[in-house]
């Protein structure tokens, strides 16, 4: 599955027999016709290669008619050397046949839209933080010390000090005057701080960047009432996520966003944690433990920033989880624990869940997963 091409083995060993291999557009009107053959040969199943953002249009319009499976191309993987696009629809056919293919979890259409939502006013504030940083470099080029009276550069004074800026306004006595709120009492400070040289082209840059904030403030806004109104149908499960130590309303909008509020999918709290790489993974040979470093930044789901430990520790959940690998892999006496307390359950799991797993409550499986990492 790539960008311009879909290639499709349709594998039936029933009556009518049939195996065929056909590449398809991606355009609409092709994908269209890859429904309507396999519908044709009577498919029940379908699998298919996580490849980037590729596979999505054909799982849209291929789940109201087939039951799919999206299978990890790193689980899939065909014998080095054999590498073709026909070699790889053929394979994929295969292990679906003999049911070897474990289907990664992908949310319902609500929980989908949401997480676009979710990642994208990340994305977004991720960009204002960016300009906030380029405002400050051009006000150190131009010798404006600003940012060293101001704990905010774009607060109410600053934003005020950067408009007259802007305007033409050299004078620092007039721009400290600008100043607001507890920000008058540097008054002295900021005289000395506001003494630059700065030239047109400065206030160029400070005004493309003011723009190009309050637009994406603006989009920021606009986001953040798309998710209320996304969320509205779940905000019950969302609400009950705050209730943990440390979940705020925008911390449990990103959980539900990337978990969603059905837990039937993980069949265990420790099963939730290792797919969303918070926990070391196994990897043992010949009773050696090797390398058990967590997950790549990659392959986890978009989470917020994690909070720290509430039992008085200032280290890092992320450290935490170092460390606990750390000591497991320390030699032990016989008469050691194993798994030793500090350590994560020893089991593997995929970005994948078990459909036959009993529903268990958002608000439980996060409290028992927010105790375990």
């Amino acid at each position: 599955m790539h960008k311009d091409t879909v290639v499709a083995r349709l594998r039936c060993v029933s009556e009518p027999l049939a195996d065929e291999v056909r590449s398809f557009s991606t355009t609409t009107s092709a994908l269209l016709e890859l429904n309507e053959w396999l519908g044709s040969h009577g498919m029940t199943h379908v699998a298919m290669e996580a490849t980037g953002v590729y596979w999505k249009p054909v799982w849209h319009l291929l789940e109201e008619h087939f039951e799919l499976v999206l299978a990890n191309a790193q689980h899939i993987r065909n014998v080095p050397g054999r590498k073709t696009d026909v070699n790889d629809a053929a394979w994929i056919a295969d292990l679906l046949a003999h049911g070897l293919i474990r289907s990664s979890f992908v949310p319902p259409r609500p929980i989908q839209e949401l997480r676009d939502l979710t990642r994208t006013r990340k994305q977004l504030v991720r960009e204002i933080s960016q300009h906030s940083l380029r405002i400050q470099k051009t006000l150190e080029d131009a010798n404006i010390k600003l940012g060293s009276v101001l704990s905010n550069v774009l607060g109410i004074s600053g934003r005020a000090i950067l408009n007259a800026l802007i305007a033409g306004q050299n004078d620092p006595e007039q721009l400290a005057d600008l100043a607001q709120g507890s920000a008058r009492k540097k008054r002295t400070e900021l005289v000395a701080a506001l003494h630059g040289r700065i030239k047109a082209h400065h206030r160029r840059l400070l005004k493309v960047h003011l723009e190009l904030i309050a637009a994406l403030e603006q989009a920021l806004r606009e986001i953040d009432a798309d998710v209320g109104k996304t969320l509205a149908p779940i905000y019950s499960s969302a609400r009950l996520l705050t209730t943990l130590p440390g979940v705020s309303d925008l911390t449990a909008q990103v959980m539900v966003a990337e978990i969603g509020v059905d837990m039937a999918r993980f069949p265990s709290a420790a099963h939730l944690i290792s797919w969303a790489g918070l926990c070391p993974r196994n990897d043992e040979s010949a009773g050696k433990r090797r390398s058990c470093a967590r997950a790549p930044l990659g392959s986890r789901p978009h989470w917020s920033p994690p909070p720290r430990p509430q039992c008085g520790s200032r280290t890092p959940i992320s450290r935490l989880s170092s460390i606990a690998c750390a000591r497991a892999a320390v030699p032990r006496k016989p008469s050691s624990p194993w798994p030793p307390p500090c350590s994560p359950p020893p089991i593997t799991c995929s970005n994948t869940g078990s459909s036959t797993a009993t529903s268990v409550p958002i608000a439980s499986r996060a409290a028992i997963a927010s105790k375990r990492s």
